[in-house]
């Protein structure tokens, strides 16, 4: 019903940058997206936490990112941002986009994932 589309990944050196967007649209519905997510997952890995933003802009980030990665959001334009610095060979993972929110007439509940972007860091 809700539909992400991410972009903004790529291959990048270590020390590099990358800014990761995802954009919220549901056709012929109206929505509220409550929390907002950048999750990512490694080959052979699980998919893990990078950080997360409420719609009161609260953030949170995993441990391994925080200081180098800011989480921050567009609410009229219902995107998230990632702005990823001083990037390191272990950041390479698919990155997904989550949103939770509400959606329709009758106000349900959602939970939607973007189709994922590569980001890999190598020299």
């Amino acid at each position: 019903q809700v539909q992400l589309v991410e972009s903004g990944g790529g291959l990048v050196q270590p020390g590099g940058s990358l800014r990761l967007s995802c954009a919220a649209a549901a056709s012929g519905n109206i929505f509220r997206i409550n929390n907002m997510a950048w999750y990512r997952q490694a080959p052979g890995q699980q998919r893990e936490l990078v950080a997360n933003i409420t719609s009161g802009s609260s953030t949170n980030y995993a441990d391994s990112v925080k200081g180098r990665f800011t989480i921050s959001r567009d609410g009229p334009k219902n995107t998230v941002y990632l702005q990823m610095n001083s990037l390191k060979p272990e950041d390479t993972a698919v990155y997904y986009c989550n949103a939770q929110g509400r959606v329709g007439d009758i106000w349900s509940r959602f939970e939607s994932w973007g189709q994922g972007t590569q980001v890999t860091v190598s020299p």
